[in-house]
Parts: C-alpha cells; structure tokens; sequence
C-alpha cells in the first residue's frame, strides 16, 4: 500500500472529503450553525471553534523579487470535526490539515500535512495568537504583527507580517451567506498585511516583499445541496481598495454570489447575489482538468469592469483534496493584483 494513503486512511475519517469543499452541503446535525447579529470576540475569535464542523485561516499572498519577478504564496490551516461530541488524546474528533504553495511564473509548489486534534501536533492558540501544524506556523503576540514559515520539500518561506488597516466582517457584519437556501458562514478578513522575507525554491534564497489577505471563516453546513464548488477573488486595487467577491456554481448552471467593497481606511460596502459578476473568459487545461484562469469581474455599483488573469495558468493544488489557487493581475477599469480560488472542477 502507498505510504501516503496508509497515512491518509489511519488519520482522516472516511467523511472528510465530503466534508470538504463541494461536500459542505452535506448534512451538519448536531453542529452549531451560524445565526445573524453575532457580536465577535477578540482575541477569542481568532482562536478556533470546535462546535462548528469546519473552519480555515487562509493567507495568500501577492509577492515582488528583487528582480521585479512576481510571486505568490499561499498558508492554509484547516479544522474539520468528525462529529459533535468532543473527545480528548488521539479520541479527539477535531483533524487539521494544512496546505503550502509558492507560485512562480513558471512554476507551482505544494504541499500538505495532516494531524489529529488532541495531540498538540496541530491547532491554534487566540492569545497570543499561534496556529500551526507540525513545524509549520503563523504566529505573534497579537494579530497585527505575525510570523509565517512552511516548508516543502522544494521549497520554504519565511515571512513577517504587519497590519495597516483593520479587520473587515463580510456580508451583514460578518455573517456570510452563501445560497438562497440560507446557508452562511461567519467570515472577516485583514485584507491590510505589508508582507516581506525570504523564498527558497531549488534555484536559491529570494528576498520578496508585497501585500498579504488572511481570512478566517467557519461554519457548519455553507453549500446547500445544489451547489458544487465556488470562484473566490481577493483583489487589492493599485488605488488601495480591496475587493473580495465569490460565486457558489449551483448544479443548475446558475449562481449565487457576494461581494465586499473595502476602502482603503477599511469601511466595507456589501453587495448581495447578482451584484458581483464573474464570468470566465476562457479554459486551460491542468492535468485532466479544464478551468476558467482569465476571467472578466463586474461590480456595477463601483464602476469595476476589469480582466483578471492568472500569473500561472498551471497553480492546481494536485493535493488530496485538489483545487487551484494562484496569484492573479488585474487590468481594465482598475488594475492591482491578487489570488483566485477554484473548487469543485
């Protein structure tokens, strides 16, 4: 048997992948689900919620080399809970698995890990705020000033973190929905880090400075049953707006979307289904798979009619749960930068 699926089949339960990306429709009985007007607590939210079946803490990053050359990165700790009721030690229903990526021009790599709660291989401390998986980490005394390191095995990162601007809370002050069903999740950003450190890829060390967007969320059950995957945009604009905008596909060939326009002091405009556009504008093929890596973005309201593309078409997460996640340009009405997110192709 494949040493990587041993792993796999003695740390996850058999539901994971269901749980997991276009699998969050499935049922949640017993988890808490989010309801409107939830009033957060920091630091305490930073921290994890183990009552609700799933959550991340997701970095990217948009990077510049010495050279001018762009880069892309990206930190993902995820929490799943096998069922409602708690346990303690290796009984603990709470796994964590973690994603790593750096993006070049010209190429793409990743890597995961995966840990069983209850250990301490694995999880997140809200003050000071520390979450981590193995010897990968991101942390500090507070969440303003961080630490990022990952390692693969072609390439690492070593990062410093600083916060200009406040967190954001999207959609109705951080209560998220994702269908016309109903379904939400809560989700804030700091969409506002001055990023700098050093990549190491196998041509050697690269001193890299840009702009980096975490985002916390966690939910129980955010896709109905109709829906398969989603296109997720961070953007940050050359003028110092930032924009976050995503699309849930619905099986019917229609979908559902939401969006958040954020001032450069960090006032948030929140726009509902149908406002943000996003429609692809052509597929390239990953592997056996055909995606959608340039795209034209509308968001009426604010004028923005712009084209985003991919840095490197090629950025498929070819992990155990695959995606494609990459740093973007944007050009048109605004032009900046940012990350696409792609699930459930």
């Amino acid at each position: 048997m494949n040493v990587k699926l041993l792993i796999l089949l003695v740390l996850l339960p058999c539901n994971l992948i269901a749980q997991s990306f276009s699998g969050l429709g499935s049922t949640a009985e017993g988890f808490t689900n989010p309801i409107p007007n939830k009033s957060f607590n920091f630091p305490s939210d930073h921290g994890s919620h183990n009552e609700y079946r799933v959550e991340w803490w997701y970095l990217t990053a948009n990077l510049i080399g010495e050279d001018g050359t762009p880069y892309g990165i990206q930190w993902t700790l995820f929490r799943t809970a096998r069922s409602p009721t708690e346990g303690n030690s290796w009984l603990s229903n709470q796994i964590w698995f973690a994603h790593a990526a750096v993006t070049t021009p010209k190429e793409h790599f990743t890597t995961e890990r995966f840990a069983r709660g209850g250990i301490g291989q694995a999880g997140v401390n809200a003050e000071p705020f520390e979450a981590w998986i193995d010897e990968w980490s991101l942390r500090g005394e507070n969440f303003d000033e961080l630490s990022l390191t990952a390692t693969g095995s072609n390439f690492s990162y070593r990062m410093s973190l600083e916060a200009t601007g406040p967190l954001v809370f999207h959609g109705d002050k951080g209560y998220s929905i994702k269908s016309s069903e109903g379904q939400a999740s809560y989700y804030y950003s700091q969409p506002f880090f001055k990023i700098e450190g050093t990549l190491t890829l196998p041509e050697g060390a690269i001193n890299v400075s840009g702009r980096a967007w975490l985002d916390r969320e966690w939910s129980s059950q955010p896709l109905s049953e109709n829906q398969s995957g989603w296109d997720w945009f961070s953007l940050s604009l050359d003028d110092g707006v930032k924009l976050m905008g995503f699309q849930l596909r619905q099986t019917d060939g229609s979908t559902f979307s939401s969006s958040s326009w954020i001032e450069p002091d960090g006032s948030l405009t929140s726009y509902g289904n149908k406002e943000f556009v996003a429609k692809p504008l052509n597929l390239h093929t990953v592997g056996e798979k055909k995606l959608p890596t340039r795209w034209r973005l509308l968001l009426k309201d604010k004028n923005v009619d712009v084209t985003v593309k991919a840095i490197n078409p090629n950025a498929w997460m070819n992990l155990s749960i695959p995606y494609w996640e990459g740093p973007v340009e944007i050009s048109g009405s605004h032009s900046g930068r940012g990350y696409l997110e792609m699930t459930g192709y």
